[in-house]
C-alpha cells in the first residue's frame, strides 16, 4: 500500500488485496516458524525507498526479493512468469476488483507452496500470482521484486524491526523475555488477518478525534485519512496529487498535512498526509478504518510487531525528530530497461516545478548535476529532489528525440 510523488503505490497495494483477499478462502493453519531448536533469528534485510524487502525461498527456488507488508493478508507473487519456473501444478484463475480507474484485475490461486526465508520456514503457505504485473514493484524499487509477504509472517511469532541495523530480529512469543523493554507498547486489535491501532489525529484547525488506523509496514507514506474528505473537508493548505498505483490503475486525491499524530505517548509532528477522493473505488474495505500509518513515521522507531500479544513496541529511533518533507519536483518517475538503469518519468503534477520548465511523461532523465542516472539509486535521486526549498539542479534529458540540459528550481508545495 509510498506517497510522495513516486513513493505512493503500497497503500493501493494493501488495499486492493484486502479486497481480493475476501473473494477467496486461505486456510487458517497458514503460518511460519523458526527452525530448529533456536530461540531467535536475526534476518537482514534491504531497506529501498521505504521497503524491507526479505530473501524468499518457493519450492526450493529463488531467492527472490519480497517486500515484507503487514498491511496485505496473503502471500501475493507479482511476477507473473514465476508460475512456470516454480512448477506450481494447482491454480485457480479469480478476478480481483479493486482501486484504480481500470477493468478488474486477475490472479491465479495456488494451492500450497514450499516457501521459506532463511531461518524460517513456512507451513500451508498459498499465495496469489498476478496474471499480469500491474504493480511494476520492481520499476519502483529499482531492483528487482517479485512479491509480497503478508500476514502469515507475522501471526505465529514476534517480529522485530530494526531499521539502524537493517535486520529483523525473530522470536517465538514463548521465547522472548522482557518484551517490555522493546519499547512502548500499544494495543493491537487483528482483525482480518490485519493490524490495527487507535489513537488521536489532530488536524491544523484544532480539531482533533480518535482514528482506527492500519499499521501498514507496506505503506510508504507517512500517513493516510481516507475519508476526512466526505467526512470534513480538507485542511486549508494541500495540492491534488496522484496517490499511487493500485491493481486496477491509478488512484486520486490530494496531499496535505496533520498537525499531530499520537502514537503510544509519542508525538508526531506535522507528517505528511494523503486523503484519498473516495471516487477511486467500486469496494470498501472489509473492515471498517480510518486510514494507515505507513513507513515514513514507522520507520523512526524499532517496531516490534505481538500479534499473539495483541500489541506493538516502539522505541524511538535515530531519524524521529527528522521534518516530513514531500517530493519538490512534482515528478513521478520509475526504473525500466535492461538493469533497471534508465529513469523514466511517468507523470508531471500540473503547476509544479517540473511542470513549469516543460518536462512531461515519458520523458526520460539521463543525469543529475552530471551525473548519469545509472550511477545513482533511485532513492539518492528521492533524496536529491525533496532536500532543500528553492535548490538548483541541472537536468539532463532525452525529451522529443533529443538530449536536453534544463535547470529544475525545487519548490516546496506543502
Amino acid at each position: 500500500m509510498l506517497f510522495q510523488g513516486i513513493k505512493r503505490y503500497i497503500i493501493n497495494t494493501a488495499l486492493c488485496v484486502c479486497a481480493y483477499c475476501a473473494v477467496c478462502t486461505v486456510a487458517r493453519a497458514q503460518h511460519f516458524d523458526i527452525e530448529g531448536p533456536r530461540k531467535k533469528v536475526t534476518l537482514p534485510f534491504k531497506f529501498v525507498r521505504n521497503s524491507v524487502i526479505v530473501p524468499v525461498t518457493i519450492n526450493g527456488k529463488g531467492p527472490y526479493n519480497f517486500i515484507l507488508d503487514s498491511g496485505v493478508g496473503l502471500m501475493l507473487i507479482t511476477v507473473p512468469e514465476l508460475v512456470d519456473s516454480l512448477n506450481i501444478t494447482y491454480k485457480r484463475l479469480v478476478s480481483i476488483p479493486g482501486l484504480g480507474d481500470g477493468d478488474d484485475a486477475k490472479a491465479y490461486i495456488t494451492g500450497q507452496l514450499d516457501v521459506g526465508v532463511p531461518g524460517i520456514k513456512g507451513y500451508g503457505i498459498s499465495a496469489a500470482i498476478l496474471k499480469q504485473d500491474n504493480l511494476n514493484l520492481s520499476g519502483f524499487v529499482g531492483m528487482p521484486v517479485h512479491g509480497i509477504l503478508g500476514y502469515e509472517f507475522f501471526n505465529n511469532l514476534i517480529v522485530q524491526v530494526n531499521l539502524a541495523d537493517t535486520v529483523l530480529n525473530i522470536y517465538r512469543p514463548k521465547d522472548i523475555n522482557n518484551i517490555k523493554k522493546k519499547g512502548v507498547k500499544i494495543p493491537l486489535l487483528i482483525e482480518e488477518k490485519k493490524p490495527y491501532i487507535i489513537t488521536k489525529v489532530s488536524l491544523p484547525d484544532g480539531s482533533s478525534s480518535l482514528n482506527k488506523l492500519l499499521v501498514d509496514l507496506g505503506a510508504g507514506h507517512a500517513l493516510s485519512l481516507d475519508y476526512l474528505v466526505q467526512k470534513r473537508g480538507m485542511p486549508e493548505k494541500f495540492i491534488a496529487a496522484n496517490l499511487g498505483v493500485g491493481l486496477n490503475g491509478p488512484i486520486t486525491g490530494f496531499v496535505s498535512r496533520a498537525k499531530q499524530l499520537d502514537l503510544g505517548g509519542y508525538k508526531i509532528l506535522n507528517p505528511l498526509t494523503s486523503f484519498p477522493d473516495g471516487n477511486n473505488t467500486n469496494i470498501k474495505p472489509a473492515i471498517p478504518r480510518d486510514g494507515n500509518v505507513g513507513m515514513e513515521i514507522l520507520k523512526r522507531f524499532k517496531i516490534t510487531f505481538d500479534y499473539s500479544g495483541n500489541a506493538i513496541y516502539l522505541k524511538k529511533g535515530n531519524g524521529f525528530k527528522e521534518p516530513f518533507e514531500h517530493d519538490m519536483t512534482g515528478m513521478e518517475y520509475y526504473a525500466a530497461g535492461p538493469g533497471l538503469q534508465h529513469v523514466i518519468i511517468s507523470r508531471v503534477e500540473p503547476g509544479s516545478s517540473g511542470y513549469d520548465i516543460g518536462l512531461e511523461r515519458g520523458d526520460e532523465i539521463i543525469a543529475i548535476n552530471f551525473k548519469p542516472v545509472y550511477r545513482m539509486s533511485l532513492e539518492e535521486i528521492d533524496n536529491l529532489f525533496k532536500s532543500r526549498h528553492e535548490k538548483t539542479i541541472l537536468l539532463e534529458i532525452y525529451h522529443s528525440g533529443k538530449t536536453e540540459h534544463v535547470v529544475l528550481t525545487l519548490k516546496r508545495r506543502i
